[in-house]
């Protein structure tokens, strides 16, 4: 009998012996904020003669592993991290403390059974983080007019940002509305009206999000404009004739009267004044008029992709034009005879009223 025991318990534990180890449980993934405290379980069955590891495994590299703990020790020297084993339940739980950034990815437990031979199980811990705008995303933007644009913009974080586009000033985008949502805003034909600053915006919930400020220049041919286009002055004054031109690049501006081009003499000053990239006010003052400069005068502008012209007249009258802001009065000799010419006027007429 006691023989027939002893050979039951030798079956036995023969039996328990030649049982595969196995991973029982294994926790689920894990999503956490950077600063908090992770638990990660793994429970086994049958592995009591094999060394039992907790190791964080890169699955786009299988050669980055870094092995974390090994039985019931902690291989890594990092205060953070913390292991405990419960016998009754053979779970080895691993804990992560004070949560970074660079501890999210996957967490392997693993049984290994011989160096070619092992069983493991994987849980992902997810690192909530802030959208960063990834560097392939556009930046700035040059086109000519009439052209496709497409505006890219992605974004790594967790979770996964979305992104939306808006413009400066919120205007109206070119797809209509003031917001787009998606990777990518596609400008089928694009205008000059359609340049300026797009913004690509990228939120998931965690942090305030992150911007990105792109610049859409549009390159056009000129167009030009005269805000006065008939002007009347009279002998030996000043006028101002001006005309604005819109256009990008930045043109070549030139005036010129009877097809002959103009330049800074004693009967010409010619200025320019870039308000802006694509704006230019122009003027031509005209000095102590003479007949001969009576006319027409042609304001012309010319870059890469096209020539714009309008014209200004100048006439003569008979009456000085005081109240035009750009006038100058050539000296003070002629303001002196036309105050002169003006109280011999006013006096001319108080007579003729007296008497």
């Amino acid at each position: 009998m006691r023989a027939i025991l002893a050979l039951i318990c030798v079956f036995l534990q023969t039996v328990a012996a030649q049982r595969t180890p196995t991973i029982s449980y294994i926790s689920q993934e894990q999503i956490k904020d950077i600063g908090e405290t992770v638990e990660l379980h793994c429970s086994v069955q049958y592995a009591q003669e094999y060394p039992v590891l907790w190791i964080k495994v890169n699955r786009e590299n299988v050669h980055e592993q870094v092995a974390l703990s090994t039985g019931t020790a902690l291989i890594i020297r990092d205060s953070r991290f913390a292991l405990r084993y419960d016998t009754a339940s053979t779970t080895y739980q691993l804990q992560v403390k004070d949560i970074q950034e660079t501890d999210a990815g996957y967490y392997q437990c693993r049984i290994q059974i011989s160096v070619n031979n092992l069983i493991s199980a994987e849980v992902e811990l997810q690192v909530r983080r802030p959208p960063i705008i990834s560097d392939n995303s556009t930046q700035s933007l040059v086109v000519s007019e009439g052209q496709p644009v497409l505006l890219e913009c992605y974004a790594n974080g967790f979770p996964p940002p979305r992104i939306s586009w808006r413009r400066e000033n919120n205007a109206i985008l070119p797809t209509g509305g003031s917001i787009y949502r998606g990777n990518t805003l596609k400008i089928s034909f694009i205008r000059k009206e359609d340049r300026g600053t797009y913004y690509c915006i990228a939120e998931n919930g965690v942090g305030r999000g992150a911007r990105r400020n792109i610049n859409v220049e549009v390159e056009f041919a000129p167009v030009i404009t005269a805000p006065r286009p008939r002007l009347g002055q009279a002998l030996q004054y000043d006028m101002d004739l001006e005309c604005h031109v819109e256009a990008y690049p930045p043109p070549a501006i030139i005036w010129l009267k009877d097809d002959v081009q103009l330049s800074n003499n004693q009967h010409y000053s010619i200025s320019h004044f870039a308000t802006a990239d694509e704006y230019t006010d122009t003027t031509i003052r005209v000095i102590t008029i003479e007949k001969r400069q009576y006319g027409e005068y042609v304001c012309r502008a010319a870059n890469k992709l096209g020539t714009a012209e309008t014209k200004v007249e100048l006439f003569e009258i008979s009456t000085p034009n005081i109240n035009y802001p750009g006038l100058q009065w050539a000296s003070a000799a002629i303001r002196y005879d036309f105050l002169k010419w003006l109280y011999a006027t006013v006096s001319f007429i108080v007579v003729a009223i007296t008497l």
